[in-house]
């Protein structure tokens, strides 16, 4: 079943995107049937990130924010500090899970995140992440290699979000953005991951559906 199966939790803290990505890799690569799951909790230096079917035409004026070209699904990000990014390097096809499930208990991690602080969010249809208020709180890319995933979310939390307006956000032109601090919470980023934490846990524990 679904829940039997450990879970190992890491916070890097503040991490290159590269060294991060690096891991990620080699973490997927190297690991065998028994090799327990990780979930890592991090921020990352100013960055730009183009998915694997990522568009130029959807970066801006980046000035002196690098971009990188990476492997995951999705178009152009934005990740910073005070932004937190979560890595679920899971084995899907033990943990019977398809890749729209976990992308759904990602989306539905903050979404009752913000319902523990009576804040209505939402997900869209054919547009991977989370939202309230039409605005984008949360973005979401993810990589599935040997049955296993990597790369995973982004939440605003407390961070400039002028570099966004850089770019067209997920390849959507005029999308804003929005972060929970706006939203009236200002809670830490420890205190923010250990509720994402909770929440993932409870629904990854549920049967696959």
């Amino acid at each position: 079943m679904p829940g039997t199966h450990a879970l190992t939790i890491r916070h890097f803290g503040l991490m290159d995107y590269a060294p991060a990505w690096q891991e990620m890799q080699d973490f997927t690569e190297s690991r065998n049937a028994n090799t327990p799951d990780e979930l890592w909790f991090l921020e990352h230096p100013p960055v730009f990130t183009l998915g694997r079917n990522g568009k130029q035409e959807h970066l801006h004026n980046t000035g002196d924010i690098p971009v990188i070209n990476v492997d995951r699904g999705g178009q152009v990000t934005y990740h910073g500090p005070g932004q937190l990014i979560v890595y679920p390097l899971l084995n899907i096809k033990r943990r019977q899970l398809g890749v729209q499930s976990l992308v759904k208990i990602l989306e539905q991690s903050v979404i009752d995140l913000l319902a523990d602080y009576s804040l209505i969010a939402q997900r869209r249809e054919k547009a991977p992440g989370v939202y309230i208020d039409n605005r984008k709180l949360a973005a979401l890319g993810l990589r599935i290699r040997k049955g296993c995933s990597f790369h995973g979310l982004s939440l605003n939390v407390d961070m400039d979000l002028s570099p966004f307006s850089m770019i067209d956000p997920c390849g959507y032109s005029g999308l804003e953005v929005t972060q929970l601090k706006n939203l009236g919470i200002n809670a830490s980023m420890e205190t923010i991951s250990t509720q994402f934490l909770t929440h993932f846990e409870r629904l990854l524990d549920k049967p696959a559906p």
